[in-house]
């Protein structure tokens, strides 16, 4: 299963004042609510689940995030399927692996038409909605695939492929990235200010989580329609971060008319959580410095010290204090949800574990004061916006 950077020290326990997900009390409301509106997801990691560990996702699976069953429970009829692809795969073998992840999407379709639908448009989702059917659409997390050829991107377009991830973990040839430190093209590169522009021109939504700040900013002087942040969160929660938005980022999507997808593994949510992993490695190295490294005394501390400190799940509250931040500061209309399912493996928050969870989700917003109307910006109408913007520009350019 693909774990995302800083998420891989997980323990089984909460904080030391729980917030269990019984706690939850889901009303009729937000059931009805979860059942009869769109929800969009825009990064679910199923795709790359099945690749290392293959369930049938057309019914209920035994492991991971998502499947249909859950999906169903869940009210999640459009999940965006995520193309990953690995930094390590950008110099030889990305453009057959995002190749071979569509295929298993395609396969999913294939398998269960009476369930599943690809959609090439916004329209399909409305249509795949009405017609009781959930929508897979896809974004490629990583733009190593595109392989420095325009032609790459038209083929992917073509495959249904409705976003770009332009970098992840590593700089590579299109952007920086927020995870490195080498800065190799203070930004974007001149390819990937090029690959932007034909993004725009034919329809393709241009996503800036994983980018680096300098990259992001470049995106926006240079992109002619709104950008997606497909699974981010806010900065202000996680202070120094770069792989979360920073408030100033956040009005600077909003100005150019895009979408923070709000994400929800614990180390995007909360400082703890974030920190967590460095705070376990700081007192290793002081338990190994004190005792010997590899020693058995070392050893034994270090598995009592990792026992007395486990891993500091957040709670689904944490994720709407999140929603609320960025809708305070931004507003209502510039905020959606990505929850990187199968993507952040046992950091998922309390009340939020899996697909099935939305309900949780749509009635912490209900306590909160949210409107009906107001949680179908969050759920659809937002990332609907984006999405057919997009698609208009296209059209102007054809």
């Amino acid at each position: 299963m693909k774990l995302k950077l800083l998420s891989s020290v997980i323990a089984a326990t909460l904080f030391s004042v729980p917030l269990l997900a019984q706690d939850i009390v889901v009303s009729e409301q937000a059931r009805a609510i979860a059942k009869n509106s769109i929800i969009i997801d825009t990064h679910v990691d199923a795709p790359w689940r099945l690749i290392n560990d293959w369930e049938d996702l057309t019914q209920a699976a035994e492991r991971g995030d998502f499947d249909y069953e859950r999906a169903v429970a869940g009210g999640l009829n459009a999940p965006f399927m995520a193309i990953y692809i690995p930094s390590s795969y950008e110099e030889k073998g990305a453009y057959t692996l995002a190749n071979h992840l569509i295929d298993f999407v395609e396969s999913m379709v294939y398998r269960a038409p009476e369930k599943y639908a690809i959609p090439y448009s916004a329209d399909d989702i409305e249509k795949h909605f009405t017609a009781g059917l959930i929508s897979l659409p896809m974004g490629i997390e990583n733009g190593a695939p595109i392989e420095g050829k325009l032609e790459n991107l038209h083929h992917f377009h073509k495959r249904g492929v409705r976003y770009i991830t332009l970098t992840h973990g590593e700089d590579n040839h299109i952007s920086d990235s927020s995870y490195d430190t080498k800065n190799t093209w203070q930004g974007l590169s001149p390819f990937g200010k090029t690959l932007v522009a034909e993004m725009n021109r034919i329809g393709m939504i241009v996503d800036i989580s994983h980018v680096s700040d300098l990259a992001f900013y470049d995106v926006i002087e240079t992109t002619k329609t709104p950008v997606l942040a497909t699974h981010s969160s806010a900065r202000h929660f996680t202070p120094g971060w770069q792989r979360n938005m920073s408030d100033d980022m956040i009005k600077a999507l909003a100005k150019n008319g895009g979408v923070i997808q709000v994400t929800f593994g614990s180390t995007f949510v909360t400082r703890e959580a974030n920190q967590h992993r460095a705070r376990i490695q700081r007192l290793a190295d002081n338990i190994n410095e004190s005792l010997g490294k590899d020693t058995p005394a070392a050893e034994a501390a270090i598995a009592e010290m990792r026992a007395n400190n486990p891993f500091p799940y957040a709670h689904l509250n944490h994720v709407l204090d999140h929603i609320d931040h960025i809708v305070k500061l931004v507003g209502i209309e510039h905020v959606g949800l990505g929850s990187d399912y199968d993507g952040v493996g046992d950091s998922l928050p309390v009340g939020l574990k899996d697909a099935s969870a939305f309900p949780n989700l749509i009635q912490g917003l209900l306590d909160r004061g949210y409107s009906k109307q107001q949680i179908d910006l969050i759920l659809h109408g937002n990332t609907l916006r984006v999405w057919r913007a997009v698609e208009a520009y296209a059209d102007s350019k054809h």
